[in-house]
């Protein structure tokens, strides 16, 4: 039988030889006769699959992807990520190492028994040949070093290679498997049984690339090499220090217990098909089956899970060879009692279960293709009630009874309608609404909304929809619940829309009649703040920070400002010179005649040299009405801080913060704004009306969607309240927190990524937003690698340092760069600054001048960010290391 799916990606291509532009899923649907959101559901489907390519704008138009002209530019390890979320960090951190320049880091990969070290190591060598590294293309050899453990010098012989009559019994030359490796890979498992003999050898060739066979003194051999190792111990304990400090990379592979029960679901599909493959056949597992192997207790991780899947297919096809089964089929009862532990473990992960696979479905089939998992469903000829009388016999089999049974079939009644019945509804989809929403609310709602198009003549575009849907839901259970609805911007409102007020006044009384409750008229000021966004940001009307410098001397402060402006290109500081001999009342005047003259209405930063001028931006703030900050003793340092950070469009205090932490040589008591030293959270910013009730929505589906640690990351509601306040809001925030990302109804005039409430709905953003979590936890565990490398800095300072350097680069080049080149950039300048503290000198780069001839602007921007930690750290970055700085950059602009 023909999949719709299927049915529907060809009709789209026979309809898009005639239609260049795309086709909509309505017509496709008429064409077809199908449900519009079943065709819809199908086409997003078919983009994800990158089968179709969905435009943007209205309506929603989709354009078929013709398979002989899509080259596939996902490698390997992105899918093996794609499938394995919570390996996100450790994949980013080997793709940096495999890529870092010349040849690549050498790695050591730390987990219990069974996590997967030696499977990961081999992924890392796939991901090398696919992106073609130079020398890394070579063999993957593994060796156990457990094997020799007990005859050290048999080991190394095997890893080294021996020279003839090196010891008795060397009857031969004989090749090292160093050597077979060569312009490849050795995956050393076990390392820690590595004799402390065989940890200096390696040491001595991954720091020369040099190495002899066993019994040679007279000649050195040279290889090329990529070193890999894994020990389930404590490297701290187990291993030479002068080891470790050669493998800059220590990668973490988190346990199957960590990795969530998706993850564990993908693994199941995964060995599943590679036992079909192996079998060469189909093999059709019960779904009770499933939910075995995926929450019984699986102590030894993934290789126990695989043993344990390898074994019942191996039952199985063993039945179906004697003929006791017509085809290789797994059911619960043919598995161990321990697997069979997890059947009753179902009712506590049931929510995770229905996302997974629902009530209607019987059995996986597997096959070896990489799409070849079906699931199959209850024949047509079965209706709910055979459904329910299986289902009940079902859980009297595993123990449930009385009223935990009634629960379950009372939830499955629901799911059952929730998943089926609403495929008959032709009207808007608003499935995702209904799940959150009460259905005779939402029946207002769709009338409410209804009547506000009709009146005002427009459509309101989805997010808007979305939003203004969640948000009267919640404000009417407010009301039910007799709390208040406050609109302090009220008046301000309904003079600014007053066509859009009045119809949301007509709106309310809708609401009034429907649902018998009296809505405030401060709700009207909100409904007509989503009727007026629709198909506009709100945007920031934020005026630049102005850099005034004002220092002692004839031409000091001028010479610094002019000094500043050239070398940034810009004339955003100002310099006043205050000549020794002149008065300090006189030079206040002359400052306040420049900010008349000029007419200056934005924040000021001082930056003073000494003395009473400490004093002037307090007297500026009254008399002006503007806000300002000082900072005493400032230098040139200081001003290219503060001038490059307004220029970003960076706030006042933020560039008053981060201008102070050029150094720490300042007595917090002599400054007039103390700033926060403490760790900041991370946090997710939600953006809402009242406060509290949409707010509470978004954090609960961000919360049930994503994975991140509430020690480290917090979701934050902000109330909406009008245009002229929301930044001011948010500057509040940056103060507590370092801040993600946003979420909300509407697009804010903010650098950070947003995301759209109707798409946390619909799940199309989790993912991005989850790799924007998984890039910060990336760099916290990156601490522990460089508390390990690094001899004479502190790991987790010199990591928040270079942290601000990577956000200071991309915002003043205004790109993105990819996790794994984040993470190759922070171990170079970890490691860069480390060899600085040691006075070790530094390789020249070639063509050195001509390099930043062509490349200036970046040469400034790099120069300028490497100014903070020459000053912290005592060193100087030259125009070498700068140079092999700007390579990391320099294919992003």
């Amino acid at each position: 039988m023909v999949k719709r799916i299927d049915l529907i990606a060809t009709k789209l291509k026979e309809l898009g030889e005639f239609n260049k532009e795309g086709v909509s899923a309505s017509y496709i649907a008429e064409e077809l006769n199908l449900n519009r959101a079943n065709v819809s559901n199908d086409l997003n489907k078919l983009v994800n699959d990158g089968k179709a390519i969905k435009t943007k704008g209205k309506p929603t138009l989709f354009i078929p992807v013709l398979e002989e002209n899509v080259v596939s530019e996902v490698s390997t390890i992105n899918k093996f990520s794609e499938l394995n979320p919570s390996l996100y960090s450790a994949i980013e951190q080997a793709k940096a190492a495999i890529l870092y320049p010349p040849n690549g880091m050498n790695m050591l990969l730390l987990g219990e028994t069974g996590v997967g070290k030696s499977t990961f190591a081999s992924l890392i060598h796939r991901y090398a040949i696919e992106m073609k590294i130079n020398n890394l293309e070579g063999p993957f050899i593994t060796f156990n070093c457990a094997d020799y453990a007990n005859n050290p010098q048999l080991l190394l012989g095997q890893l080294f290679g021996v020279k003839k009559g090196a010891y008795t019994g060397a009857e031969a030359d004989k090749v090292g498997l160093l050597e077979k490796a060569e312009g490849g890979i050795l995956f050393l498992d076990e390392v820690h049984r590595l004799p402390a003999e065989g940890q200096e050898m390696f040491f001595t060739f991954m720091d020369k690339g040099v190495y002899r066979r066993l019994g040679e003194t007279e000649s050195e051999r040279h290889g090329n090499v990529l070193i890999i190792t894994a020990t389930t111990e404590d490297p701290n304990t187990t291993l030479l220090k002068t080891f470790t400090r050669r493998i800059p990379m220590v990668i973490t592979i988190p346990t199957l217990r960590a990795r969530g029960m998706e993850e564990r679901f993908n693994l199941i599909k995964q060995f599943m098909m590679e036992e079909s493959g192996r079998l060469g056949q189909s093999i059709k597992v019960s779904i009770n089956s499933i939910k075995a192997f995926l929450f019984y207790d699986c102590e030894n991780n993934v290789g126990q899970l695989r043993a344990d899947i390898q074994l019942a297919c191996a039952k199985a096809y063993a039945d179906f060879l004697s003929n006791r089964k017509d085809e290789i089929k797994i059911s619960s009862l043919d598995l161990p009692s321990y697997i069979r532990e997890g059947l009753y473990k179902e009712i506590e992960h049931r929510k995770l279960w229905t996302k997974l696979i629902d009530i209607n479905k019987r059995y996986c089939i597997f096959n070896k293709d990489e799409q070849g998992v079906i699931f199959e469903e209850r024949t047509n000829d079965e209706n709910i009630y055979e459904m329910l009388d299986l289902r009940t016999r079902e859980l009297k089999r595993e123990g449930i009874n009385g009223i935990e049974l009634e629960a379950e079939i009372e939830r499955d009644i629901g799911d059952y309608f929730k998943k089926y019945m609403n495929d008959f509804n032709d009207k808007v989809d608003v499935t995702n609404i209904k799940n959150i929403v009460e259905d005779d609310v939402m029946k207002v709602i769709e009338e409410v909304i209804m009547f506000c198009e009709e009146e005002l003549g427009i459509k309101l575009d989805k997010k808007i929809y979305y939003g203004l849907a969640v948000h009267i839901s919640n404000s009417i259970d407010r009301m039910r619940r007799n709390r208040k609805i406050i609109n302090p911007k009220l008046n301000s409102i309904r003079e600014e829309y007053e066509k859009e007020f009045n119809v949301a006044l007509d709106a309310l009384k809708i609401i009034d009649i429907k649902l018998d409750i009296d809505m405030p008229i401060d709700e009207a000021g909100f409904i007509t703040m989503f009727l007026s966004y629709n198909y506009e940001n709100i945007k920031n009307k934020q005026n630049d920070v102005r850099v005034i410098i004002i220092a002692h001397g004839v031409s000091t402060a001028t010479s610094m400002a002019d000094a500043v402006n050239s070398l940034l290109g810009t004339k955003n500081v100002i310099g006043i010179n205050a000549p020794i001999e002149e008065k300090p009342k006189n030079i206040l005047e002359k400052t306040k005649e420049y900010i008349r003259e000029h007419e200056i209405k934005s924040d000021i930063l001082f930056l003073v040299d000494m003395g009473s001028l400490t004093t002037f931006g307090k007297e500026i703030e009254n008399l002006f009405n503007v806000k300002t900050r000082t900072i005493p003793l400032a230098s040139t340092l200081h001003a290219l801080e503060a001038t490059r950070k307004s220029m970003i469009g960076y706030s006042l205090d933020e560039i008053y913060r981060e201008t102070l932490e050029v150094n720490n040589l300042y007595d917090n008591d002599i400054l007039d704004y103390e700033p926060e030293e403490e760790e900041r959270k991370l946090a997710i910013v939600t953006v809402c009306t009242t406060g509290e009730g949409g707010a509470k929505t978004m954090k609960c589906l961000l919360e049930e969607k994503l994975t991140f640690d509430k020690n480290l990351m917090e979701i934050v509601p902000l109330n909406f309240i009008g245009k002229e306040n929301i930044y001011e809001r948010i500057e509040k925030l940056k103060r507590k927190y370092s801040l993600v990302c946003f979420a909300g109804p509407f697009e804010l005039d903010v650098n950070y990524p947003q995301f759209m409430l109707d798409d946390i709905m619909e799940g199309t953003c989790i993912n991005d937003i989850q790799k924007l979590i998984d890039v910060e936890k990336t760099y916290i565990k990156m601490e522990e690698t460089l508390e390990r490398q690094l001899k004479n800095i502190d790991g987790a300072m010199v990591l928040k340092d270079i942290k601000k350097f990577n956000i200071n680069i991309t915002e003043a080049l205004d790109v993105n760069i990819s996790t794994n080149i984040l993470i190759g950039i922070t171990f170079h300048i970890a490691c860069m600054i480390d060899r600085l503290k040691e006075k070790v000198i530094i390789d020249e780069f070639e063509g050195k001048e001509d390099y930043i001839k062509d490349n200036f602007n970046l040469y400034r921007i790099v120069k300028n960010a490497c100014a903070s930690l020459n000053t912290k750290y005592s060193i100087i970055i030259s125009d070498d290391e700068i140079c092999c700085l700007m390579n990391f950059f320099n294919n992003k602009i």
